[in-house]
């Protein structure tokens, strides 16, 4: 299982948290998602065939991109 820290200076609140979440926990693979309006970070846990490079999109895709 792979593990990053993702930095997205874009969450403000835990309504912020909660929307991302629920989009990663969409991804086949995905297994844990963490995160903190406090630090503005996200912790995600993921397996094959989900992919940082997919998951990073996602965000994007939300309008929550990763710094």
């Amino acid at each position: 299982m792979e593990h990053k820290t993702f930095s997205i200076p874009k969450i403000s609140c835990g309504h912020c948290v909660m929307t991302i979440t629920k989009e990663l926990k969409e991804l086949k693979g995905v297994g844990k998602v963490e995160g903190n309006p406090q630090s503005k970070t996200v912790d995600v846990e993921w397996d094959a065939p989900a992919t940082e490079a997919r998951i990073r999109a996602t965000l994007n895709e939300i309008n929550f991109p990763a710094a």
